[in-house]
This record gives structure tokens, sequence and C-alpha cells, in this order.
């Protein structure tokens, strides 16, 4: 890869830019899913290995022009109900294998799609019933992704009550005009309305997330946004930059491949001012997309154990897992995974991805590269290699482009590296999924 190129981005173009996982999905393939059902089979290895549960709640009011999630915006109480009783099933068929058998959670994530779609009696009823084969009542964090307009304060009581720390209310941004362009189904009204309840009902922590250069953003708006949201004093913030992957409505509707959101200098930029902004104000950067107050309890605790190898069990339709070294993901078609759940009895396993050692070690690289520094012990320790030895070529040209800082222990992040990282991640790449998509 000619790093060089990084300095030339400009226009936003279709296609996937954040790096979530190593290696690529697209060479995740379904001759693998018997590696995954046999680690599934043994018993875990090494107790100090945490365990975290994902579950995905597909369901939407609307599907914003930037989603490239399995969701549904079409669904009734009906097909809801079922959802939830293949989602019990699937937690109750891992709760019984040897891999997770007896393990405790150390974090829970309820993601979507929109987990407030869901009724209080929805909530609590599926709660109920998962919390018979995999409790988290000792769980460090247990996360639980919000749309403002899905919310009343005594659903937020409902929320709490299951055992959430941490609410993260999914903002984007506060100029109306913004978020219908963008097709969210919220307006900036619900948004305070949502947040003064989530304070009133005492969460932990309460998250805000924010998205730099979407349709018809501007300078004006981006910093009137990022003032707002500094206002309301979050617990932590997310500020994720604009992309448009190819199966999104944006994608679909744009010609040649360019779309009409800010351009990469440009998002780099606010994020920026908005990062600084928040620093002015005594938060702190806690990865290249969050920043968090010093003084709250803020933790990232799903993150943090993702990034550092933990063990994850990803539940719902198309969901991820992480599993003792092998990646694998769920049938990500409606009738394919509630069918294989509820009829079958089986995992709707589709896909799998075993890594080896160097994998493994390139895979938290990455993913700690996010939180802006390395800590080359770490990799000794844990993999008997020195990652700064492995990748001292890239760690070198970046170095030399003035996007990271060599340091005896490790690695460090400029500001400028951070802003953007996942362009330079693919450096760290073993060459044969240099030029594999990321999809």
């Amino acid at each position: 890869m000619d790093l060089e190129i990084i300095h030339d981005e400009t226009a936003t173009e279709v296609g996937s830019y954040f790096v979530a996982n190593y290696p690529p999905f697209s060479v995740w393939s379904a001759d693998h899913v018997p590696r995954a059902r046999s680690v599934l089979e043994r018993v875990a290895t090494s107790p100090d290995v945490p365990l975290g549960l994902y579950l995905h709640v597909p369901f939407c009011r609307k599907r914003c022009k930037f989603c490239y999630f399995r969701v549904y915006t079409d669904k009734n109480a009906r097909d809801v109900d079922v959802y939830l009783d293949a989602l019990v099933r699937e937690v109750e068929l891992y709760a019984d294998l040897p891999a997770v058998d007896g393990r405790p959670l150390a974090f829970a994530y309820f993601g979507g799609g929109t987990p407030s779609f869901l009724s209080s009696g929805q909530l609590e009823r599926l709660v109920a019933a998962l919390n018979r084969h995999l409790p988290w009542k000792n769980a460090r964090e247990v996360t639980f992704e919000c749309e403002p307009g899905t919310l009343k304060k005594s659903k937020l009581r409902t929320i709490r009550s299951i055992g959430v720390t941490r609410l993260s209310l999914g903002i984007e941004h506060f100029d109306d005009d913004v978020l219908v362009a963008n097709g969210r189904a919220h307006k900036s009204a619900e948004v305070y309305r949502a947040f003064e309840w989530a304070r009133a009902v005492d969460f932990p922590q309460i998250n805000v997330d924010l998205i730099a250069g979407m349709l018809h953003d501007t300078e004006d708006k981006w910093l009137d946004a990022v003032e707002k949201a500094l206002a309301l004093a979050p617990d932590s913030v997310t500020i994720y930059q604009m992309e448009v992957p190819a199966n999104t409505v944006i994608a679909r509707q744009s010609s040649a491949g360019r779309v009409p959101v800010a351009d990469w200098p440009t998002k780099r930029r606010w994020v920026d001012t908005a990062f600084r902004r928040f620093e002015e104000a005594g938060y702190v950067v806690s990865s290249a997309y969050t920043l968090v107050k010093p003084s709250a309890d803020s933790p990232f605790v799903y993150r943090d154990a993702l990034w550092h190898g933990a063990d994850m069990i990803g539940t719902g339709v198309a969901s991820f897992s992480h599993l003792g070294g092998v990646h694998f993901q769920n049938a990500d078609q409606w009738d394919d995974y509630v069918d294989v759940l509820l009829r079958d009895g089986q995992l709707p396993l589709a896909r799998a991805c075993p890594m080896s050692p160097l994998e493994q070690l390139t895979r938290e690289f990455l993913l700690q590269l996010k939180l802006g520094h390395v800590d080359d012990a770490y990799f000794v320790g844990k993999f008997g290699t020195s990652a700064l030895d492995l990748f001292q070529e890239p760690v070198n040209r970046l170095s030399r482009l003035g996007y990271l800082e060599q340091m005896d222990d490790g690695v460090r992040l400029t500001r400028t590296g951070l802003l953007r990282v996942d362009a330079l991640l693919p450096a760290f790449y073993e060459p044969r999924y240099r030029e594999v998509r990321y999809t």
C-alpha cells in the first residue's frame, strides 16, 4: 500500500471506511463454520478471558439513509415477538455449550437497529427469559442504544430496571433539516426531552452520538451541534465521521460513486474542533471517536474488552461473534435466522473465520491503535512477540508522515493520525488482505 495516497483524500465516495474487525469480513466463509462449532464445544481454556453478550434488536421506526445494518421497519407486533422468541432460544443454546456454560458475563450490549423500539413489556419479558439462561447481574457494564423519539420516562425506568449502566442516545445532530435529510426518525425537541428524562432516571453513564458531515451539514450547523451537545454535559460523547457504504440509500441515490456529504478533510477538521471544545470543558479523548468526563464513571468496557481479545457471543440476525480465536456470523436473513432457531433448534451460524496467532495479534494491534496508543509490553506478554518489531516498516513510514510517534514502550498516534486512523490501519494488514474490500 502506498501510504502517500492518504494525503490525496478529498471527496467522500461510496465505500466502507471504518475498520471494525480483522481479517476482513469478505474473507469469512461458510466452509469454516465447523471450526466455530468445534470451538464452542470446548471448555474455555483461560478463565481470565472476559465473556460478553451482544443482543441485536433489528427494528427501527425509519431506515436512516446512511444505515448499512440489518434492520427492519415493516415488522408488526407478532413479528417482533417471534424474533424475541428466537433471540431467547439462541441465548439458551449458547448457555448450554461448554465454551459458555458457567462463565459470568463481563458485559452485555443491546444494539441495533433500535433496542428502544421495544415496548416496556417486551423488554421485561425478554430480559426475564434471558436471565434464566445467561444472567448479567454481576456484569461490569450493560449498554443500551436508544433513538430519542422512541423514549418515554416510563420506558427509561424499565431500561434502568433491567440493569443498564450506560445509555447511548443516537442524537447524530441537532439541526432538524439535517436530521430529516438523513432519514432520522426524531427531531431535536425529542433529544432534549429524552436526555432530561434519562438524567432524572439516574443512569450511571449517558453517552451521546454525533456524526460529522451528514447530508445538508454545514460548518455553522456542525459548530452549533457541538455546542448543544456540550451544553447537555453528557458523561461521554462518541463522534463519527460520515461514511457511505455501498448498501445505503445515499449510495443508491448517488451518481458516479460521489456522494453529497462533506469531504474527508472537512470532516476531520470538524471532529478536531469538536474534540478541542470538549477538551476545553474538561473531557479527555478516550479513542478516535470518544471523549469522557474523567470525573464521571464513564467506562467503555465493551469496547476495551473486545479490543483486547475478549470473547463475545453475538446474538440476533446477522450478528458477529468472537470466541477462542474464531470469528463467526449468524445468518443475515430474517427467515434463515428465525427458522433455524425455532424450527430446527440449532444455532444459525452462516460463516466463520479462524485466526492464526499472527492474525490475532494484528487484530488487537489494529483495534488498540484506535485508542490512540499501543503498549508493546502487552503484546510481548500475551503473544511473545514485539508488535513494534513486527510492524517496524509501517510504523516508520507513518512516523515520517507525521501520523504517529514512536516511544520506548510503544507508539502513540498524533492528533492528525487519530483523526484518520481507519485510513491508516490497512498499512498493517498482511499483504494478502490489503486489496480486500472491507465488507
